[in-house]
């Protein structure tokens, strides 16, 4: 099955500083034919403003990912680590027990980006956090792993490790060419274009849509301009 969910379907939320629109049921919007698909439970697609951002506030049990689109965003937790994403690059935290952490757009321009939330296979844990940087060049015409607990993901790939059975995977794609992308059976896909207009198993998807999948074997999509893929592939 292949469900495309316009971008003006999403929940969204103004907050002046923050536009934020949500692919589910995130703060105060609700639908509860969108609490999730699979292990994934949040996609949040953000604009923040220069100079401003989210102020120290706790998480547990929740594998977050952040793939920053534009600008950039800083990150400070109670475990002491800091540190600066960059447009194109990814950061993950593993809840686990608990942490507080801040993200602040400190540039002089907005920040967009995607952030992700997949559920743990099991509760608990010493939190953790990490980033890395993920050249656009590499992910040119092929997914490119860039978080998973998928066994031998990390090692293959040096994705950032996360403890769920789910992989987050990014690719660019030039018009007129495609990328594939093979789902094993009882697995669910959420796929995303950051931008560009694109063609997914024979249907047209415009940029920041969702497109939920599941038991369709190959995931053919098709660039119609250039285009930057988000897609996360989980139980």
């Amino acid at each position: 099955m292949i469900d495309i969910r316009k971008f003006d379907t999403l929940g969204h939320a103004n907050h002046g500083w923050l536009d934020a629109r949500h692919h589910f049921s995130f703060a105060n919007y609700h639908d509860p034919k969108r609490m999730g698909w699979g292990a994934l439970r949040v996609w949040n697609d953000d604009a923040i403003a220069a100079q401003s951002g989210f102020p120290p506030h706790p998480h547990r049990d929740m594998e977050i990912i952040t793939y920053v689109r534009t600008g950039a965003i800083s990150h400070r937790d109670s475990m002491g680590n800091a540190g600066r994403t960059a447009a194109g690059d990814v950061q993950v935290m593993s809840a686990g027990t608990g942490v507080t952490h801040s993200e602040f757009n400190l540039e002089d321009e907005e920040t967009t980006l995607f952030q992700i939330w997949i559920m743990p296979d099991r509760d608990g844990g010493n939190p953790g956090w990490g980033a890395r940087q993920f050249p656009q060049a590499d992910r040119s015409g092929q997914f490119v792993t860039l978080a998973s607990g998928i066994e031998g993901d990390v090692e293959s790939s040096g994705a950032l490790p996360i403890r769920a059975n789910a992989r987050v995977a990014a690719a660019t794609v030039n018009a007129g060419t495609s990328v594939s992308y093979d789902l094993e059976a009882g697995r669910h896909a959420y796929l995303v274009a950051a931008k560009g207009r694109i063609r997914v198993n024979g249907e047209d998807a415009d940029p920041r849509d969702g497109i939920a999948l599941r038991d369709v074997g190959t995931i053919r999509v098709e660039a119609i301009d250039d285009a930057e893929l988000v897609l996360v592939d989980s139980l």
